[in-house]
């Protein structure tokens, strides 16, 4: 038997773009690296907040570099990024919690569908500029990524619950213990040690502390099928 799977935490939140490059690449890498890959959807605005870090709409210069920044990561990452229309109004005014409550809820009640469930938010908000907030919205996702109508409507009605938002609340708080200033943040556990790694543009440096081999954000065996 080979060494036990090395245990890989991922905070992310939808509303953030580069947290779905981060997703898609430890997705990608979790049959090819020996890990265990977890999912903990978390709450940007209240890590904001808790860091007293800036979104990038407030900071104009920011916001331009990102914008020239995702065009050239969607190609490289070969994500299908694409910025929505109305910036301030997706990021600043209405956000992600009731997406986040969703995805916590499914990841309490069925885990199995978190990484397609979160996928298709991502795809909705930065992919076709749609809604990510309205219940309507919520339930199409889920269904696209598989649920049943039945099922998703009562993770609707469970995500509204205090012990959803609760669980939220405390995933938001452990990355922030983490010393997260902004998502995505990779949390590695490797031989006793905890590594707390920013960002998507990190996963040479992962690969490095896990001792495994980085072959790009496509791996070969994947890029075979693309």
């Amino acid at each position: 038997m080979g060494p036990s799977p090395r245990t890989l935490e991922l905070f992310y939140d939808v509303l953030s773009p580069y947290s779905w490059l981060g997703f898609e690449v430890l997705c990608r890498y979790q049959n090819i690296w020996n890990i265990k890959l977890q999912l903990r959807p978390s709450y940007i605005a209240g890590i904001m907040r808790d860091s007293g870090n800036k979104p990038p709409a407030v900071l104009p210069r920011k916001a331009q570099y990102m914008t020239n920044d995702l065009k050239h990561l969607k190609q490289h990452f070969q994500v299908p990024l694409s910025f929505p229309k109305d910036f301030n109004s997706v990021i600043l005014e209405k956000g992600s919690l009731s997406a986040m409550r969703f995805l916590t809820a499914v990841n309490m009640e069925h885990p199995e569908s978190l990484e397609q469930v979160s996928r298709e938010l991502w795809m909705r908000v930065w992919s076709r500029d749609e809604d990510i907030v309205e219940p309507q919205s919520i339930l199409a996702a889920a269904q696209k990524a598989g649920l049943s109508a039945e099922k998703a409507q009562d993770l609707l009605e469970k995500s509204s619950m205090a012990q959803v938002k609760n669980q939220l609340k405390e995933t938001t708080e452990e990355a922030c213990k983490y010393g997260a200033f902004g998502l995505p943040i990779t949390v590695a556990h490797v031989d006793g040690q905890t590594h707390m790694l920013f960002g998507s543009d990190r996963m040479e440096l992962l690969a490095h502390l896990l001792g495994e081999k980085w072959m790009g954000p496509v791996p070969p065996a994947l890029n075979a099928k693309l």
